[in-house]
């Protein structure tokens, strides 16, 4: 399967997708931080023999407009559903990763006529986290400002199928691999989430959830807890020997996870 490029406009940002096409109901994946649509197509490709399967390339990231005036939470929300209106998609499951997840949570919350069901993967809306985004500061500080060769990237990001992923969402510039967003953006797109608790958007998801977590999750057993208190998903999953990243480490873990979920949707 392959996929074809198209780009909504919603206030002025023109966000770039990747449209795997299906004639199955639609269905939106939303990576995480500093990540890009590319990170999904191991899933796309097998999830759209039976779904309209798009992945975006979220505000600030990737080939959308990388300095748009607003990252707040709301401007992601509202992304989701102009690309759900725009392309045309009906109401949608929404597949969200990390900060993607988050997203995807609040989407679902906020919006019950436009999304039919949630899988959130590594993902919470606990909080507030005042330390975030001095966090997220120090680890994209930590990445050189190019790299001389994608191979020497893959090692930086870990090697491996994680490696890659990462190394994919680079762009080529003058014999150099550049990243596709710039840092402070992405600082400032989490500033917003940082200061506050969304927990009880989470209280507010009515349409059927799919939790998944790693076993080395960047979310600790309290949040996971708190999650569990607030609301308890439909199906709740701990992947084994899996990390943050496990949709580009496990993807047919994760495929075996979501595509019985949604077959289930339907009954």
């Amino acid at each position: 399967m392959t996929w074809t490029e198209r780009v909504v406009e919603r206030e002025g940002v023109c966000l770039v997708c990747r449209d795997w096409g299906g004639e199955g109901p639609g269905l939106v994946l939303l990576h995480g931080l500093a990540g890009h649509a590319g990170e999904w197509d191991a899933l796309a490709g097998r999830l759209s023999s039976v779904h309209r399967v798009v992945a975006v390339d979220q505000r600030g990231q990737g080939a959308s407009d990388r300095f748009p005036s607003d990252v707040s939470r709301d401007a992601f929300v509202e992304d989701v559903v102009a690309v759900a209106d725009r392309l045309g998609l009906g109401r949608v499951v929404l597949v969200g990763q990390s900060m993607g997840g988050h997203a995807a949570i609040l989407a679902a919350a906020r919006h019950p006529d436009v999304v039919r069901a949630l899988v959130a993967i590594e993902a919470d809306v606990s909080g507030p986290d005042p330390e975030w985004p001095t966090q997220v500061r120090r680890w994209l500080d930590s990445w050189p400002d190019s790299f001389p060769s994608r191979d020497a990237a893959v090692r930086f990001f870990g090697g491996g199928a994680i490696g890659m992923g990462w190394a994919d969402g680079l762009e080529e510039r003058d014999g150099q691999w550049w990243p596709r967003f710039d840092r402070d953006v992405m600082v400032q797109s989490v500033a917003d989430a940082a200061q506050h608790s969304f927990s009880h958007e989470w209280e507010r998801v009515t349409c059927p959830t799919l939790l998944i977590l790693a076993q080395s999750s960047f979310i600790s057993p309290a949040r996971v807890d708190e999650l569990m208190r607030r609301r308890v998903p439909t199906v709740s999953v701990s992947v084994r020997e899996a990390r943050h990243d496990l949709h580009l480490e496990q993807p047919d873990i994760v495929y075996g996870l979501v595509s019985p979920f949604l077959a289930g949707l339907s009954t």
